[in-house]
């Protein structure tokens, strides 16, 4: 199986989209420090994710979910956390 997830920042409370393959791993790099975009804007929280059959298929998700309509989807799929986080 193959991942698109977004994380949170609970430093700074912005999002960050990306795939992976081993999703449990990919977060805990996250968190550590070992991801380029993300390194310094840690510690993050996993808030949403989508499984996918395919490698293809999760960064199609991926560019989806990263363009003005998956944000749009994301924050009405998210919108009852949203309200709990402020």
């Amino acid at each position: 199986m193959w991942y698109t997830y977004i994380l949170q920042s609970k430093k700074n409370k912005h999002w960050y989209t990306g795939c992976a393959g081993d999703l449990r791993k990919r977060f805990k790099e996250h968190n550590k420090g070992l991801v380029f975009y993300t390194k310094g804007r840690g510690p993050f929280s996993l808030i949403y994710y989508e499984a996918c059959i395919n490698k293809n298929d999760a960064f199609t998700r991926e560019r989806y979910l990263k363009s003005g309509m998956g944000k749009r989807y994301l924050k009405n799929r998210l919108k009852r956390f949203l309200s709990l986080t402020g």
